[in-house]
């Protein structure tokens, strides 16, 4: 296995538009990880994932990405090449966290993994009245893959063999990606992992009030003085509901955006040329569930505690995740794309989280060393999770190869899938 990292896709002063990066002329270093966008601590999702805060260096300039191929591939080969956009509300993450290790997927299934690293939260989600653009995110991953299909054949990838993948936020950029003119040209195949989709209508007023509370960032406010505005930012949206739960996201009627009236044209006419595997796990909320006081009150009732805390896991999964991705197949089928829908089941035995948001990360990027300490997989030993994930990897690469999923299959006890129309 053979890794290149921290290579630069684009440029982008602070709030301005991505540039790509021209092509090398000298050789290029790509030893260092990708730095991650300058954000703030999230203590339950270190607990949970055994993540690290500040692993890795922070800074304004992280349009990166780094790629994890097969060793041996010889010159003539071209090999299904899979660019991962990771999660974290907008607002955290980035492509190097250890979490996020590819050496398991490229080598059991031979495939090319780009983990791309791109802005967050006030640096690239909000739109101000001031003319401060919106989905600055957004437009850093369409220059990444943009990248990809001018470069990744130099590496033994195959540009015409490109999926898209991500989970939650990066689910959700994979979508809203989907609705650009051009992504049929940039990736064939999209897996969709536990997208908020069902949070993504309606936002205008919201983003709004966010956009003015967030006039106070200047071009010369330090990066973690930015950080901490974003936390208030944030506050200005608790009214707004469930919407609230991810303040920061896409922004309709921006580019590459059309009006969110137009959204599902959008996506109706790029449908016929990406293919698209989209599902979420069985138990999302209970990633989320013992934050809220009123819930953890409620699971302390003997019976009718356990009884009330799964149906509200089962209402909040449905609203935010389940429904929506469902729709988002038929719609798909229907406009000529191809669809399957899916619902992962395993979680760790005996653990209050089951199959929570997030329980896939450790079965895509199986690495006992860096998954040693997370909460969400307490209860089960890493023979048990590693034979799942060896076949949800497999399952993921056979996807990207573009072989046939048939019209229904999955994994016994962990997953199931079926094509919709």
């Amino acid at each position: 296995m053979v890794r290149a990292t921290g290579i630069p896709y684009a440029t982008a002063g602070r709030f301005q538009l991505p540039v790509a990066v021209p092509a090398w002329t000298s050789p290029f270093a790509a030893t260092d990880p990708a730095p991650a966008c300058p954000q703030g601590p999230v203590p339950f999702l270190d607990d949970v994932l055994g993540t690290r805060y500040g692993e890795l260096p922070g800074s304004e300039d992280c349009q990166r990405l780094s790629i994890t191929l097969p060793a041996g591939l010889s010159d003539d080969e071209r090999v299904p090449v899979m660019v991962w956009l990771h999660g974290g509300s907008y607002t955290s993450g980035s492509g190097d966290l250890a979490i996020f290790d590819a050496a398991s997927l490229v080598a059991e299934n031979r495939v090319i993994v780009v983990s791309v690293t791109y802005r967050l939260g006030l640096f690239g989600y909000l739109a101000t009245g001031t003319g401060r653009p919106a989905n600055l995110g957004l437009l850093d991953q369409l220059e990444a893959f943009r990248w990809v299909q001018r470069n990744i054949a130099a590496f033994g990838g195959d540009p015409g063999r490109v999926t898209a993948f991500g989970q939650s936020a990066g689910g959700d950029s994979v979508a809203h990606l989907m609705a650009a003119p051009e992504a049929p040209a940039l990736f064939q195949r999209a897996i969709i992992q536990s997208a908020p989709l069902g949070i993504t209508r309606g936002r205008h007023k919201m983003s709004h009030a966010m956009g003015i509370a967030a006039e106070a960032v200047t071009e010369d406010t330090p990066a973690m003085e930015v950080v901490a505005i974003e936390d208030h930012v944030s506050q200005v949206a608790r009214k707004y509901g469930l919407m609230a739960a991810m303040p920061f996201g896409t922004q309709y009627g921006h580019a590459p955006l059309p009006p969110e009236a137009g959204i599902e044209a959008a996506w109706d006419a790029t449908a016929p040329g990406i293919e698209i595997l989209i599902g979420n796990t069985s138990d999302e909320a209970r990633l989320f569930l013992p934050r809220s006081t009123v819930v953890s009150r409620l699971g302390r009732v003997p019976v009718l505690g356990t009884a009330a805390v799964r149906a509200i896991n089962w209402a909040v999964t449905e609203a935010v995740y389940g429904r929506a991705a469902r729709k988002f197949a038929r719609r798909h089928a229907r406009a000529g794309g191809k669809a399957h829908s899916y619902v992962l089941s395993w979680g760790a035995p005996g653990n209050f989280y089951r199959a929570a948001h997030t329980v896939d990360l450790p079965l895509l990027f199986g690495n006992q060393r860096t998954w040693a300490a997370a909460g969400l997989l307490a209860g089960a030993t890493w023979d048990e999770i590693d034979a799942v994930g060896r076949d949800v990897r497999r399952l993921w690469a056979s996807f990207a190869r573009g072989e046939d999923l048939g019209d229904a299959g999955g994994i016994p006890g962990a997953l199931q899938y079926r094509l919709a129309s």
